[in-house]
């Protein structure tokens, strides 16, 4: 099954991907043969730390690998949907329950970071907006309560 991800979502992942392999694995291995070379590994702190961390290196490696491999990679700069809320677009919306602009990009699972007004498609948020266009009002249920939006833009960006 394919995942979305935008496009710079995917350059950060490959980003990650390629620091882990060129930096961060060569300097766990380096660590771990110098704590190797101390002598006794049974009671050596920083070989016990070193392996852990060879062992996180590797694994994130591997699930950085697997979700490139089942990425489905959409740049919104090369989406028109007739203005409507679709995976990538960024939105800008009145919340009339607080009476405040937010903007919100809806972004794959892995992207997601509100304080950046990144959320994901499968959050309550996104998913009452997708399909929607400007000047539609929705609702959605959040953990506060029900809140109001009017979708002022969509832009593709």
């Amino acid at each position: 099954m394919k995942i979305p991800i935008t496009l710079v979502g995917a350059e950060q992942l490959r980003s990650e991907l390629h620091r882990l392999k060129t930096k961060d694995r060569p300097a766990v291995i380096t660590a771990i043969a110098e704590a190797r070379a101390q002598g006794d590994i049974t009671e050596n702190a920083e070989y016990e730390a070193a392996r852990e961390r060879q062992g996180f290196i590797e694994g994130r490696i591997i699930e950085l690998e697997a979700k490139l491999a089942n990425a489905q990679i959409i740049d919104p700069a090369l989406l028109d949907d007739d203005g409507r809320v679709v995976f990538g677009t960024t939105v800008d919306l009145l919340d009339t329950t607080g009476n405040e602009n937010v903007t919100y990009q809806v972004v794959g699972e892995d992207e997601a970071d509100i304080k950046e007004g990144k959320i994901s498609y499968s959050s309550p948020i996104a998913k009452a907006l997708i399909g929607k266009s400007e000047g539609d009002v929705v609702e959605v249920r959040t953990p506060g309560g029900v809140k109001e939006f009017e979708i002022v833009a969509v832009r593709y960006d």
